[in-house]
């Protein structure tokens, strides 16, 4: 890619940056500060509040608005649950928030194949490229969240902080980013390995990578949505009590084809704990 290609990742980045900081700071502080680091800042606070307003919306939705509607009066959790979920995912955001920066510093600098503008490609290319790096990401994040679990040592040292929610009156929207800082890391990775292989639209992979944060809400409610073939919340709830199954993200695929699929919808789910 030449230098006047990849200034249009920096402008779209640089926009980015200003739409957020400056609406959001005051006195324009940020300003001498270097494009990279505007980028980490803009990010922190943007993932910061994409995690609170989602998961404070949904709380009062799912336990206030529709108390003992989708979930039993008994199943809701305590403040004090949420409110250390909540403590968990902050002190993690920090380095959560490294990783869409430094994926947009690899964009930035050509060392990608993303690509700037859908009209480069064409629609039905895009569409394409899209479906394979959703697979790739998906098949990615099955074998790191499973390993996660198969490998004692990063149980016990990283994914077991997520693993203390473990029942229904446990878990809560805010238990979504609840993981040692590398744990979500980790988990989030294949969607920036996929930037390697396939070429990839720069703003849907943002999009993309906040959409993350959106997911895990949903997964982590207790509400079984039956939208086949996602892995709702009905499928993790079962992976937080059993923890061999159910390893999929967005798609119940990979846990079919690999054997590790725990149906909700099986009243026997239970005898396999």
């Amino acid at each position: 890619m030449g230098d006047d290609y990849l200034q249009l990742f920096v402008d779209e980045t640089t926009l980015y940056n200003r739409i957020v900081l400056a609406n959001l700071l005051p006195f324009k502080w940020w300003d001498p500060l270097p494009h990279v680091l505007q980028t980490w800042l803009r990010n922190y606070i943007a993932g910061t509040l994409l995690y609170l307003v989602s998961g404070l919306l949904w709380c009062f939705y799912v336990y206030y608005l529709k108390r003992n509607v989708y979930v039993p009066k008994d199943d809701i959790p305590t403040r004090k649950a949420m409110l250390l979920q909540i403590f968990v995912a902050m002190k993690a955001m920090p380095w959560y928030v490294g990783l869409p920066t430094v994926s947009e510093y690899m964009i930035e600098n050509g060392w990608t194949k993303c690509f700037a503008r859908i009209s480069d490609i064409g629609w039905f290319a895009y569409l394409v490229y899209l479906v394979i790096y959703l697979v790739l990401v998906e098949f990615g994040i099955y074998w790191m969240h499973r390993e996660l679990h198969d490998i004692k040592f990063l149980y016990k040292h990283l994914h077991a902080t997520h693993h203390i929610y473990n029942k229904q009156n446990t878990l809560s929207p805010f238990a979504g980013l609840a993981f040692h800082p590398l744990d979500g890391i980790l988990q989030a990775l294949p969607h920036v390995i996929a930037l390697f292989i396939v070429p990839t639209h720069f703003t849907t992979h943002l999009g993309l990578l906040f959409l993350e944060a959106i997911w895990t809400t949903n997964i982590h409610d207790c509400i079984h949505g039956k939208l086949w073939p996602w892995m709702g919340a009905g499928y993790h709830t079962i992976h937080h009590t059993t923890y061999r199954h159910n390893y999929g993200h967005y798609t119940i695929w990979m846990d079919w084809m690999l054997g590790t699929l725990c149906d909700p919808a099986d009243d026997d789910w239970g005898k396999t704990k």
